[in-house]
């Protein structure tokens, strides 16, 4: 996985490099200078993503806290954590999930109980991924008319679909971790923590029987996902280029399909760029403009990734320097 990150990170960054190369950067900061500073707006904008994920996540929870100590602001932060780790740190998209688990440890919330619920949040996540592409299919589809084939758009609908399916499926009628934490023993000999797989995997059927909850949580995470619409919008308009709300969904859910299954890549370096350049094209969006909408959503990255990492690692150093007072005392 190292090598695979690497190679990615490599491959993005030449291809970033390439698409700016060959852009007009004066075009890119002229698009960005016209907007002025109304285009920070989209950086208070991008809390609702965080509160919707934050609102699903703790559905899910719910059984596992049943003396409220999960807020929706703790959350919230958590999902700010989550979301710098995946997309500032060279990790796969799963770093986010793992020290999610570790924040909500963090509160008392059990072992198996976390696990389960970011095992099956990201479940949900590629359902709501699926959801989004079909979206963006359908507009592109309904605008382009007879241009795209429905027989096409079908068959990656499907195509789509049958990694959640089988996710789901076999998570929800199987042993996965007991058996895989069985294969691993018979490797290497160990068998101590078959108690614990055999809890996971418990405790994961237990939440996806919950239909109801489950269900919200996909809500809430589309409905999260979709708001980035609204950035491509806003930032196009303050660019001189205005584009109807289908067009923008059409390149936000688009663009984010493309480079969720470019997970290897960390970040989406180059990828995100690419495909809204290749999408935008399609939709009389230049080059430069799609860069610019690029440029902006990285800034509001960073903007909200690098606060939420340093406040991570100052409360996980706090938090050992308690542990080492406390042992001293």
């Amino acid at each position: 996985m190292k090598v695979a990150l690497f190679i990615g990170g490599l491959l993005g960054l030449a291809l970033l490099i390439v698409l700016v190369t060959r852009a007009d950067l004066a075009g890119i900061l002229q698009a960005i200078t016209l907007a002025g500073w109304s285009v920070f707006w989209l950086v208070p904008y991008r809390a609702l993503f965080f509160v919707l994920f934050a609102l699903g996540w703790g559905v899910l929870l719910q059984p596992g806290d049943p003396h409220r100590r999960l807020s929706l602001r703790y959350l919230t932060w958590v999902a700010t954590v989550r979301e710098g780790v995946d997309r500032l740190l060279p990790v796969a998209s799963v770093g986010g999930a793992i020290v999610g688990i570790r924040l909500l440890r963090w509160r008392g919330i059990g072992s198996s109980v976390a696990a389960a619920s970011v095992i099956v949040e990201v479940l949900v996540n590629l359902a709501a991924l699926w959801a989004l592409t079909v979206i963006g299919l359908v507009l592109l589809a309904v605008r382009e008319g007879h241009a795209i084939r429905p027989g096409v758009v079908a068959l990656i609908v499907l195509t789509g679909l049958a990694l959640p399916v089988f996710l789901g499926l076999t998570l929800r009628f199987g042993s996965v971790f007991a058996r895989l934490e069985a294969w691993i023993g018979g490797l290497i000999g160990l068998r101590t923590f078959a108690v614990s797989a055999a809890s996971l995997d418990a405790q994961v059927r237990a939440t996806l029987r919950r239909a109801r909850s489950v269900t919200l949580c996909g809500v809430a995470q589309l409905a999260g996902l979709l708001s980035g619409a609204f950035e491509v919008w806003l930032a196009l308009r303050l660019f001189g280029h205005p584009i109807d709300w289908r067009d923008a969904t059409i390149m936000e859910c688009l663009m984010q399909a493309v480079r969720h299954a470019a997970f290897v890549v960390p970040g989406g370096l180059g990828v995100q760029e690419l495909s809204l350049i290749y999408i935008g094209q399609s939709l009389g969006v230049s080059a430069e403009l799609a860069l610019a909408v690029s440029l902006i959503k990285r800034m509001r990255e960073l903007v909200w990734g690098l606060p939420a990492l340093i406040s991570w690692q100052w409360e996980e150093g706090r938090r050992l320097r308690h542990a080492v007072h406390g042992d001293s005392s």
